[in-house]
């Protein structure tokens, strides 16, 4: 069957929910409390252990498959603008993100503050914190940086949503 990678991706969420739900019906079912002055068959919820385990494991062995096809899909998928497979992308965009995040707090440094002092210390001296780079290239940087973290973001999005591959589940 053929999906994209949006498509398998949205499956294995929904499978996961399944499995998820089977296994809080098996925990709301598998022991159940009476009294003594009940009848304990007039109180059994409806479990039937080994059917349980053939859903579970069915479900199990589905998502291990469609995960399977996702890694193979994501390590062997080449981004055309990028030149590297999805799953490099996956740890390139953090990557990016985190740089962009340390330009911007640098972009926004007075280029020469007071230095606060420090709790309990008291000095009639004056300290001044000065920036040790151009303001202005990180700038430049920043905006160069956010433009490729962008393209990136646009580019996996595109291969997610309209390359296909075939998965046998």
């Amino acid at each position: 069957m053929l999906f994209t990678s949006a498509k398998a991706s949205k499956l294995l969420r929904k499978l996961n929910e399944e499995l998820q739900k089977l296994e809080i019906r098996e925990d709301n079912s598998k022991t159940f409390l009476a009294s003594l002055e009940e009848d304990p068959e007039s109180v059994r919820p409806d479990y039937d252990y080994s059917a349980m385990l053939v859903q579970m494991t069915e479900l199990e062995q589905r998502i291990r498959k469609l995960k399977h096809a996702l890694n193979v899909f994501n390590s062997t998928t080449v981004i055309p603008e990028f030149g590297i497979t999805i799953d490099e992308m996956l740890v390139y965009m953090p990557q990016l993100t985190h740089r962009c995040s340390r330009l911007s707090a640098m972009q926004n440094v007075m280029p020469k503050a007071r230095a606060e002092a420090g709790y309990g210390h008291v000095s009639t001296i004056i300290d001044y914190r000065y920036v040790n780079y151009d303001i202005e290239q990180v700038t430049k940087d920043h905006e160069a940086l956010s433009d490729t973290l962008a393209r990136a973001q646009m580019a996996l999005d595109l291969v997610n949503s309209t390359v296909q591959f075939d998965i046998d589940i």
